[in-house]
């Protein structure tokens, strides 16, 4: 009985030792993993600092309609997260803009670097110059929503239309009372990040409960740059932009947004970056996206409000049929 049972505990033992080599690990640019595009790259001086701004730059398959779309990535996304958007965008006509922001994915990991909102929507507006682009329409997700309404506080004349997919900062956790935490503290955290850890996140918090086999795709880009040789930098700069995110909120000046907005909303997401550390009866109130989409509605002077009832986080990811049916309703409804 008692060889049965070790036979048995070094079978599981050799199978999640061959799990985890089954996982990939990337370098700190990415190095190894396949974008759905072609990866160009945008040189620029910032803070002292040569960067590199990775990004894909997507012509139209359909009959072109003139109109340019940036998709900017959350936190735990890159641009190749996109994929399926580019697709449906690019085939309805639209030029697409996919770029990684500096400290995230293929883009440079810098060190000493000052995060900021602005610093990153300054970022994206000089990339986008750069291709002789004046005017777009902006569509973030996730942290890329927080960084698109800043983009569309900061250059007001160059966003024609602003899409918000289920974005973090419709709340103020600091105001809320989730307690701050160091940027040492944080990375301390994130040097514990693997696949495991991640996948356990985006199951409580991004698609209810529900995981489907494809979605570890995404979990492995993100956890391969922990496993790789840059892990150190890449746990770094998210921890320093995890810190960003708590710290400079963009949703009390949703009243000066000038574009006209759609919001695109999961109401089964229950993002609230740093619930984990708040009092239980604080953390219960945070990411209640179907009230929090509601409010953010009605602080956009224009906005509009499209609900997914059952759908999480991505709801791009989650159910890509019928997320991108009402982003291309939503985006159709923009005059010339």
């Amino acid at each position: 009985m008692m060889l049965r049972i070790s036979v048995l505990a070094l079978a599981m033992a050799l199978s999640l030792a061959a799990a985890k080599a089954d996982q990939p690990s990337y370098g700190p640019q990415l190095e190894g993993f396949a974008y759905p595009h072609p990866v160009q790259r945008f040189a620029l001086t910032s803070q002292g600092k040569d960067l590199s701004m990775a990004f894909m730059d997507i012509a139209p398959k359909g009959q072109a309609n003139g109109r340019t779309a940036v998709l900017l990535h959350g936190k735990n996304f890159c641009g190749a997260t996109w994929e399926k958007t580019i697709d449906v965008l690019s085939e309805a006509g639209y030029r697409v803009i996919a770029p990684d922001q500096i400290g995230f994915c293929a883009s440079t990991k810098p060190e000493g670097y000052q995060f900021s909102f602005n610093q990153l929507a300054a970022n994206t507006h000089a990339l986008l110059a750069s291709l002789g682009i004046e005017r777009a329409t902006v569509i973030g997700h996730s942290m890329g929503g927080m960084l698109g309404a800043r983009y569309a506080l900061a250059y007001p004349q160059a966003v024609e239309q602003l899409v918000l997919v289920n974005p973090i900062g419709l709340e103020d956790w600091q105001a809320e009372g989730v307690p701050y935490a160091t940027i040492d503290q944080l990375y301390a955290g994130e040097l514990k990040t693997s696949f495991d850890s991640i996948k356990a996140y985006q199951q409580r918090f991004y698609y209810n409960g529900r995981w489907k086999p494809e979605y570890d795709r995404w979990v492995s880009m993100l956890a391969g740059m922990y496993a790789g040789p840059g892990k150190a930098i890449v746990a770094l700069n998210q921890a320093q932009t995890s810190d960003m995110v708590f710290t400079q909120p963009v949703v009390h000046e949703f009243g000066r947004i000038q574009a006209p907005t759609l919001l695109l909303i999961g109401d089964k997401d229950r993002t609230a970056p740093g619930a984990n550390r708040a009092p239980k009866e604080i953390a219960e109130r945070l990411g209640n996206y179907p009230e929090l989409g509601r409010r953010a509605a009605q602080a956009i002077p224009n906005a509009t409000l499209v609900a997914f009832p059952e759908l999480g986080h991505s709801p791009q990811v989650e159910a890509p049929g019928e997320f991108h049916q009402a982003l291309l309703k939503g985006l159709s409804g923009l005059g010339h």
